[in-house]
Formats: C-alpha cells, structure tokens, sequence
C-alpha cells in the first residue's frame, strides 16, 4: 500500500499543472480524460512506519497506536502517560 501511495504522489505531481490550466479554462471534459489518481483527493494519510490508513496524527506523521507505542517507551520526548 505504501508503494501505491508513492505512486500516487507521481501521479499528482505529473498532472498538477495541466489540471490547473484545464480547471482555469473550465474544460471538464478534458479533466475527465485524465487518469484518476491524477486527482489530489485520491491520496490518502498514511504512517509512515506502518502504514496504517486510520487514526492518522497529521502532526508527527504517524498512526495514534504507533504514537502511543512509541510514547510508552519513551521514544517521544515531553510525552507523559495519563490514563490511556
């Protein structure tokens, strides 16, 4: 999955400024013709140890149970277990 979501960022990079330029003109026929993934909003957060979908923290790039993992062992610095 994590190799797939590279290749999206590809994708994305490829076809940002022809997106823009057929958006500005207001050609969405044309924008169809492209390829999906071609679209930003097909990229998804993923961490970047595991590569979990889900319970993203935009913050230090990474997924809430390898954050809490990572905090337990004192690996995040100024992170203090409370109740979890």
């Amino acid at each position: 999955m994590k190799a797939r979501e590279v290749k999206r960022a590809k994708t994305v990079a490829k076809y940002a400024e022809k997106r823009k330029a057929l958006k500005e003109a207001g050609d969405y026929e044309a924008l169809q013709k492209l390829p999906k993934n071609a679209s930003p909003i097909r990229m998804h957060n993923r961490c970047k140890l595991t590569g979990r979908p889900r319970g993203y923290m935009r913050t230090f790039g990474i997924s809430r149970v390898t954050f809490r993992e990572m905090a337990n062992n004192g690996l995040i610095p100024g992170v203090r277990k409370a109740s979890w």
